[in-house]
């Protein structure tokens, strides 16, 4: 029996992962679980990166010295769009940024006058937000920041960790198609466009696809895998669809990313009108698809509410979200950017709508995930209206499809059938790219027969309801 290591760091926490592959079917067992927290210091907000990667070495010693086994492949995905930067020497020069530091405010209407906002997108159709790597980079160069002067590479953080593993520079598609400056038509990273923004292209590393080996971990011989380095890319490579084109995905957690898989990228003016993105997949898919905040909302008021003595578990919140008055308030999901009493955050976007607030941590719980729902709702129509066709499953994976209260609003919201799990859409999806580039699986169709046969699903039929139309007319009119 083949056994692999998939590590999965999200936005709350990383997780070591092994996954072996038994008369056809995946079987996951969680080895080691560790905070994802970031660091505020005086310059700013920081993943501890260090800390990430010693708990991504604990897991890996749990694997080959208290179990003893023998590993076919390492893989590692993280979030996106976050850079780092080593130095001749091979050394950080800098703490990778989290990309929900301050430094970023504003930086789009910095950028629009040197590259207007259309050009960058026909270079790379994607998605216009202030978090991407594009913004990033290029606010440090307009800050003049210490670290590009003697930056020698550019890591994504997927990338960052290979090569912590390995000392192999590469940087995975998948991940690299997140940053706004990869041009998902000629299939290659935009160095023009780099290159009017003053940022030196020569320090990105050579791209390399989903699946392919590295080389061996340093110290272990254990082969590394690059997968897909993006969590969503992961993620949808574990939807567990297998014909059709009249479904879209939602991979769920902290953010949720709501899309359709396509052979070729969309990049027209009716596109970014709608300010959709194309990512890449596995096996070149494109991932046609937009960002929303996702469950972060909840997670930031749990944090708050526990500071305040209320502590309660993401079950308990569900409860309570059931229980409470419906509709209280409508929230525009995406507004809530920055992290920090998400509770007062929210109470004064609705004093600014002229909303009254939830007046109970249940009622704040109920209008989250309703809101989130009216959002996919958006979303979906505005697929539709891209896309020419009407969109008729919607397969919701990841952490956040445990969730059956918000899947439940999502089928009453959209009026459409919900299809949930796995939950470990993102895990399976990495191990399972370890298997194919280890030749266990022929590609993207061998990978979702598995997902098929080894995780249950649950589905949601919408339930007639007005009510759900005029929230929604109250959404519209808040967005």
């Amino acid at each position: 029996m083949k056994h692999y290591l998939g590590f999965d760091l999200g936005a709350e926490s990383g997780r070591a992962m092994l996954g072996a592959i038994v008369d056809g079917k995946l079987a996951l067992e969680e080895l080691h679980r560790f905070p994802n927290q970031p660091v505020r210091l005086p310059t700013g907000l920081y993943w501890d990166t260090l800390r990430l990667f010693h708990e991504m070495t604990e897991g890996l010693r749990i694997a080959t010295r208290e179990r003893k086994l023998s590993l076919s492949g390492i893989g590692i995905d993280t979030w996106g769009v976050d850079i780092a930067f080593l130095g001749r020497d091979g050394a950080l020069v800098d703490n990778p940024r989290h990309y929900r530091d301050a430094r970023n405010n504003g930086q789009m209407e910095r950028t629009f006058p040197v590259v207007p906002r259309d050009e960058i997108f026909a270079q790379t159709g994607l998605q216009f937000m202030q978090i991407n790597s594009l913004f990033q980079w290029h606010a440090m160069a307009q800050q003049n920041a210490p670290a590009l002067a003697i930056a020698e590479t550019l890591f994504f953080m997927p990338d960052l960790f290979n090569y912590f593993f390995t000392g192999v520079k590469r940087a995975e598609l998948t991940i690299a198609s997140t940053s706004q400056f990869y041009n998902p038509i000629q299939k290659r990273f935009a160095t023009e466009l780099l290159q009017r923004l003053s940022l030196n292209p020569a320090i990105l590393p050579e791209i390399v696809q989903p699946g392919t080996l590295l080389g061996p971990a340093l110290h272990s011989d254990v082969p590394v895998y690059a997968v897909a380095g993006h969590d969503t890319a992961a993620a949808v490579a574990a939807v567990p669809v297998e014909s059709g084109d009249d479904w879209c995905y939602i991979s769920s957690g902290t953010w949720s990313l709501m899309g359709v898989e396509l052979p070729e990228p969309v990049v027209n003016a009716r596109c970014a009108e709608l300010n959709f993105t194309n990512e890449i997949g596995v096996e070149g898919r494109v991932r046609l698809l937009k960002n929303i905040a996702g469950l972060w909302l909840w997670q930031e008021c749990r944090k708050a509410w526990a500071l305040e003595g209320s502590s309660y578990s993401y079950a308990e919140m569900a409860e309570m979200a059931a229980s409470a008055r419906p509709f209280s308030a409508v929230l525009h999901p995406d507004a809530f950017l920055e992290p920090g009493d998400m509770p007062a955050k929210i109470a004064a976007h609705c004093r600014a709508n002229s909303q009254q607030p939830p007046q109970s941590h249940a009622e704040f719980c109920r209008a989250i995930l309703e809101s989130l729902a009216l959002r996919y709702r958006q979303v979906l129509e505005s697929l539709e209206s891209l896309l020419g066709r009407r969109i008729n499953r919607i397969h919701i994976v990841g952490g956040g499809s445990r969730n059956a209260l918000l899947n439940q609003f999502v089928a009453d919201a959209t009026n459409r059938t919900v299809i949930a799990g796995p939950s470990e859409a993102t895990v399976a999806g990495n191990i399972l790219v370890q298997a194919m580039g280890a030749g266990d699986l022929k590609g993207l169709a061998d990978i979702r027969q598995v997902v098929r046969d080894s995780f249950p699903v649950t589905t949601h039929e919408p339930a007639a309801s007005t009510q759900w139309d005029a929230a929604y007319a109250r959404f519209l009119k808040l967005t």
